[in-house]
């Protein structure tokens, strides 16, 4: 007995020492080997890591307005575990049903989807926490948002408990305060974050920034240690863009292509503004176009392509400046000169070109040919008195066939070779093999402009590190010497008469009183696209393109319209009228106003009798009054004696302060702001005003702001750092503000207007 009781003693000793140095090797191989390891494991499950999101940089015009930039928005989700637990415990609440019902009518998300959601289940059966309401309920605006927030509330009510399975995670968008304006220029950023086209894309590296990220070590409530380590990296915002879009520019661009749009159904119709001497872009459109806001709403894939960079065409008759600048600059082009107009036989095997009227004007002079816009008269110039290799020569120095390096994703170019007598010929008027892009087009004319400069055409003006304060500005790039000074100013003169000459020259609706204006109007049939080729005889390409003051060239401008569905499509007649308009505008905007003689004020008064229009028209100057102080009914009226838009903010007798001030030289289209709540030096009440309108009060008030929503002001909250002030709007859609005060009123009555009517008389050139 005693021998079992002491042999099971020492089994059980043995264990228990076994053990015992067991579980020594493995404190040691834990504490010791594998320290760094565990060390590594624990301070993960202490440590918890927190994201820090960037700013994405913004876009802005040159003036500093507001093209592009983050904005607050929320994506809406729902939990399923939550409504599980509700369902089975208080089925007559329905929570379910009601929040299905009601995403389906504020998000338009399908029932059966919806149903599918709150349902959702993870891989080992257990209802998810949370599901988002994809895609219709990702990133939506804050009225949104709203509306959904005050039915959680009444559910909330309905309960009589906190949670009710609808959550609003909070996060960021693109907007793009102007909507569809500059659109192509701009591009857009996906809801994914992912940029897609245009200089959103294309300086996507500039843009985006970079995250930051904060790490502190927590207990096992999830509370932050108070003595705990800290690790943290700020985040990089994007840098900032300056473009060199005029927004008004753009807007007049906009404007006018979009009414064409609309009046003639062309399958597509492209502007460009430029400065001829450094190629800064000032406006650049392209209809159809899209909304950057709502992208994913266009069904049209053709509203994505930008023409101004991304298709070619035959010039034609614009492309005659080329032809003409070389025949100068080659002393060739004699305007006194006599030639048989109507038909020319350039070559024995070769069909005759004929002028677009066919029988032509009998003999007339090669300046009278100009502005006619005579084939005859350019083949004699480009295929007789050039010839192939010199002409060639001027077609390249002038950049077609090359790609302009303009900073825009997916430019194209077509190259070119003039192998046959009757390729060289139609060259020489715009027909044929030579392609071009708008915006080849645009910086050739420039370089005639220009005094012969060819220029890089370029959209970025500056970018600047808003975490360093460098600006890195782009400068100018001269390409090179095309023509001399004295034959840009020749060829101006001779293009200012295509213009000027009501009698016979094609581009007379482009005539604008007291501005030197230079011109040329384009027609070409479109090539048909079947086995024989050839030309159709219904389908055109249509455009204008000129530049102004003549003397000092300041603006540089293209307008172009694809397949127009009207009759006797031309240059003169369709385009030439909207130059006009986006010209007048533009010049006006820039400060340039016009010049009138006593002969140009008779030819403005004999041309607005015989148009029926109002002779305002030509009275475009005008000065600001100085109106603060006065009581608002007298300022409105002195405002509006001088022809400017009046906005008045706030419901006071007197005008405390102005924008922009009393004494500025300002066009008609500027809009003066009275004040009269709102004491001098601070921010008024901007509810009640549009997006567009509380954008420029901003600008005006050189204020930073940051817009939540769309529609019109409801909230506002200002701050003053320094002598800036930073200002937060909340906006809301017409029908849902609670603001109903009367602060914001405005004189529409704007004689300085055009009324948008294409005169489609002239037969095509």
């Amino acid at each position: 007995m005693t021998k079992r009781i002491k042999l099971r003693s020492l089994i059980m000793g043995g264990i228990f020492t076994l053990l015992f140095v067991g579980l020594i090797v493995r404190v040691y191989w834990v504490q010791v080997v594998k320290a760094d390891f565990w060390a590594e494991q624990a301070m993960n499950t202490w440590i918890t890591s927190e994201k820090l999101p960037q700013e994405r940089g913004m876009l802005l015009d040159r003036n500093g307005k507001v093209l592009a930039a983050d904005a607050a928005a929320y994506t809406i989700a729902v939990g399923p575990k939550k409504l599980a637990e509700a369902e089975q415990k208080h089925p007559e609440w329905k929570l379910r049903e009601r929040i299905v019902t009601k995403l389906n009518e504020v998000l338009g998300t399908k029932v059966s989807s919806l149903n599918d959601m709150v349902v959702s289940k993870k891989d080992n059966g257990d209802y998810r926490d949370q599901r988002e309401v994809r895609p219709e309920g990702w990133k939506v605006d804050k009225e949104i948002k709203d509306q959904l927030s005050e039915f959680r509330d009444e559910l909330r009510k309905l309960t009589g408990t906190k949670d009710v399975g609808l959550y609003f995670v909070e996060d960021s968008k693109r907007y793009y305060p102007s909507g569809s304006l500059a659109s192509h220029i701009l591009g857009y950023v996906s809801k994914e974050g992912d940029a897609v086209i245009g200089l959103e894309k294309m300086l996507d590296s500039e843009l985006k920034g970079e995250p930051g990220f904060i790490k502190y070590q927590q207990d096992g409530a999830r509370n932050q240690l108070p003595n705990g380590e800290i690790e943290y990296k700020q985040a990089v915002d994007g840098k900032i863009v300056t473009l060199t879009i005029d927004r008004d520019i753009q807007f007049y661009l906009d404007e006018a292509l979009q009414k064409a749009y609309e009046a003639y159904n062309p399958a597509s119709i492209t502007a460009i503004a430029a400065d001829p001497n450094t190629m800064e872009i000032l406006g650049m459109s392209s209809f159809p176009n899209f909304d950057p806001n709502t992208y994913w709403e266009t069904k049209n894939q053709a509203s994505f392509h930008n023409n101004a960079v991304q298709s070619v065409y035959e010039p034609g008759s614009t492309f005659k400046i080329v032809t003409l600048a070389a025949a100068v600059e080659e002393g060739l082009f004699k305007p006194d000169d006599v030639y048989q107009s109507g038909s020319i036989v350039y070559y024995e095997k070769d069909r005759p070109i004929r002028d677009y009227n066919w029988v032509g004007w009998g003999q007339i002079t090669y300046l009278e040919g100009l502005k006619h816009s005579s084939n005859v008269a350019f083949v004699k110039l480009g295929y007789q008195m050039l010839g192939k290799q010199k002409l060639v020569e001027y077609i390249n120095a002038f950049g077609f066939g090359q790609k302009t390096g303009i900073e825009l994703p997916n430019e194209i170019s077509r190259s070119f070779s003039l192998n046959y007598p009757s390729e060289v010929a139609t060259a020489a008027l715009g027909q044929g093999k030579v392609l071009v892009t708008p915006i080849q087009q645009v910086a050739a004319v420039a370089a005639v402009a220009n005094g012969g400069k060819l220029m890089q055409p370029h959209v970025v003006k500056s970018i600047t590190d808003p975490n360093t304060g460098e600006i890195t500005e782009t400068e100018p790039k001269f390409i090179r010497q095309v023509i001399s000074e004295a034959t840009s100013r020749t060829v101006g003169d001779y293009l200012e008469q295509v213009v000027s000459d009501q009698l016979i020259g094609t581009g007379r609706r482009a005539y604008i009183p007291g501005y030197r204006i230079a011109g040329k109007t384009g027609t070409a049939q479109k090539v048909v696209q079947s086995e024989n080729g050839g030309y159709s005889k219904d389908k055109y390409v249509v455009s204008f393109i000129g530049y102004a003051p003549v003397e000092n060239p300041k603006i540089v401008l293209y307008v172009i319209i694809d397949e127009p569905q009207v009759e006797n499509a031309g240059g003169g007649a369709l385009v030439a009228p909207i130059f006009k308009e986006i010209m007048r505008k533009s010049l006006e905007r820039l400060g340039i106003f016009p010049d009138l003689t006593e002969e140009e004020k008779v030819k403005a008064e004999s041309m607005a009798k015989d148009s029926s229009s109002s002779t305002k028209e030509v009275e475009i100057t005008a000065t600001i009054p100085d109106v603060v102080g006065m009581n608002v009914s007298l300022a409105h009226t002195m405002i509006k004696q001088r022809m400017f838009p009046v906005g008045v903010l706030g419901t006071g007798d007197k005008v405390l302060q102005q924008l922009p001030k009393g004494g500025t030289a300002m066009p008609p289209s500027q809009r003066v702001y009275l004040l009269t709540d709102a004491k001098p030096g601070s921010v008024p009440d901007l509810r009640g005003l549009s997006l567009r309108d509380a954008i420029e009060m901003c600008t005006l008030l050189q204020a930073e702001f940051k817009i939540t929503g769309t529609g019109y002001v409801i909230d506002q909250k200002a701050v003053k750092n320094g002598e800036k002030w930073s200002i937060s709007l909340t906006l809301s859609p017409p029908g849902e503000s609670t603001f109903s005060g009367e602060l914001y009123s405005e004189n529409t009555d704007d004689p300085t207007t055009e009324d948008g009517t294409i005169d489609d008389s002239q037969p095509a050139e």
